[in-house]
């Protein structure tokens, strides 16, 4: 009997042979499980690529035109979303057994929800949008869109029905927060509901039709600790940085085009105390600060007429008499430059600010050139004294070759010998190689130094003790 147990795995004809011949019954069930695994990845990669034809988009184009005829959109924009969608939903069933077209459930389902959202929402960006893996969406024109997920890049099957179906997207889009986009003013900054940010450029600038970018936020807003579970800080870095924010350190965050530039800014105003009056200037409102007394402003451009701009740089000088006791600018990009370090250098100590740059010394000086690009006329001495005096940590983020993004630099800026700003790192990043799938294996490092600069601002804090273990927690002896 012993023998004989694995036989019931086999099917109903092995428990006969096991009656009459067991030791057979064995090669019989080792050639039965290779067959099974070979069907599932078929109809999954293959359900995709033919779930909409060109055949669908004429169907779909037939019945948006009757339902526009049939329906008053006006009524619509009066409905609750879900009492809106039954209504459609009731309309396109009449008009598909008027039509007598013949569609499966399934297809009649996507149809449905294609054209509630060209109605009512983005149209094929909504399930994009719905997605909270999507870091950026790409329109490059009517049937090309790119999504990034994972830190890469990947085309998607999704399509626009023309160029004027996406421009009117576009269109809807900025439309919500007062802004325009049509030929007369064909470059557009905007953000979604939820804090995305949009950019849109139009044709005649735009040569294969309407390119729109959005850069999607969480609807989890990350903290520092889950940074750290992503590898892109290590523990004791982490440890660091809330020490920095907490000490009211003056923050510039530099890095590159999607290296997490905002996110870290959103983290770090985490450990702002909730008792701070903090103001936020942004070109698009896309921070998204959890403490209870926050002032919000936006830039706004010039109408049609050319008048009625507002700057960043007015933004900011307004808020000076706002009563900050913390000032965040959004993305530091012109002269506004100058403002933010006087406002840093003048009682609104722990303020922070994010720029383009690819090293925390190419940050300090991108931000010289830019108070010089403002119009200023200051020696550059004295502008570096300025710079040396206000900043005191500058957080570099960078995005891998992997796709991942990590913190690279916790860099102090200590003062001037001479005419040249000096720096010191505290933490750094190590890369160290990269495994088998191409992934790159670092390590996250104390530099040695057992007392920073700010270290007076982290005793005046109480923070010196958690501080000192944290640097020596991060000491990595080769």
């Amino acid at each position: 009997m012993p023998v004989e147990e694995p036989a019931p795995v086999a099917a109903p004809v092995a428990q006969q042979e096991r009656a009459t011949e067991p030791v057979q019954a064995k090669p019989v069930q080792k050639a039965a499980p290779p067959p099974p695994p070979p069907p599932p990845p078929q109809p999954t990669v293959e359900k995709p690529a033919k779930a909409k034809t060109n055949e669908y988009y004429e169907t779909k184009a037939q019945i948006f035109n009757a339902l526009v005829e049939a329906i008053d959109l006006s009524q619509l924009g009066r409905m609750e979303a879900d009492e809106a969608r039954d209504e459609i939903r009731d309309v396109i069933n009449d008009i598909i057994s008027l039509k007598n077209l013949v569609m499966s459930i399934s297809e009649q389902e996507d149809l449905l929800e294609d054209i509630c959202n060209d109605v009512l929402g983005y149209g094929p960006l909504e399930p994009l949008l719905a997605r909270d893996d999507i870091a950026d969406i790409m329109v490059n024109g009517a049937h090309t869109v790119y999504i990034e997920t994972m830190g890469k890049t990947q085309m998607t099957p999704i399509k626009f029905r023309d160029n004027a179906q996406l421009m009117n997207i576009c269109q809807r889009i900025v439309s919500q927060v007062g802004r325009r986009v049509d030929d007369s003013s064909p470059i557009c900054d905007a953000r979604l509901p939820d804090g995305s940010r949009v950019n849109v450029i139009a044709p005649p600038l735009s040569i294969d039709g309407p390119a729109l970018t959005i850069r999607k936020f969480k609807k989890d807003k990350l903290t520092l600790d889950q940074l750290v579970r992503f590898g892109a800080i290590s523990p004791e870095g982490a440890t660091v940085l809330k020490i920095i924010g907490r000490s009211r350190c003056n923050i510039l965050i530099s890095g590159g085009t999607g290296s997490g530039k905002t996110t870290l800014l959103n983290c770090m105003t985490a450990f702002i105390e909730s008792d701070e009056r903090i103001i936020t200037c942004e070109d698009s409102a896309e921070l998204q600060l959890q403490q209870p007394h926050v002032v919000r402003l936006e830039t706004r451009p010039p109408n049609i007429e050319g008048e009625g701009e507002i700057t960043m740089r007015d933004l900011v000088k307004n808020c000076l008499r706002m009563r900050p006791e913390r000032i965040i600018v959004g993305e530091v990009r012109g002269s506004e430059a100058f403002d933010l370090l006087q406002a840093m250098n003048t009682g609104h100590d722990g303020s922070m600010g994010t720029l383009h740059a690819n090293t925390p010394r190419e940050a300090l000086s991108r931000l010289e050139s830019m108070i010089t690009m403002g119009g200023f006329t200051l020696p550059s001495r004295t502008l570096r004294e300025m710079i040396c005096s206000s900043i005191d940590v500058v957080i570099q983020a960078s995005r891998l070759r992997d796709g991942s993004r990590r913190i690279t630099h916790v860099t102090e800026v200590l003062g001037m010998e001479g005419d040249v700003i000096i720096t010191q790192d505290v933490f750094l990043y190590d890369m160290l190689g990269e495994d088998a799938n191409g992934k790159i294996l670092g390590r996250h490092r104390s530099t040695g130094i057992g007392r920073p600069k700010f270290w007076e601002k982290a005793r005046y804090y109480g923070e010196e003790q958690r501080l000192a273990e944290a640097l020596d927690d991060a000491n990595v002896s080769d």
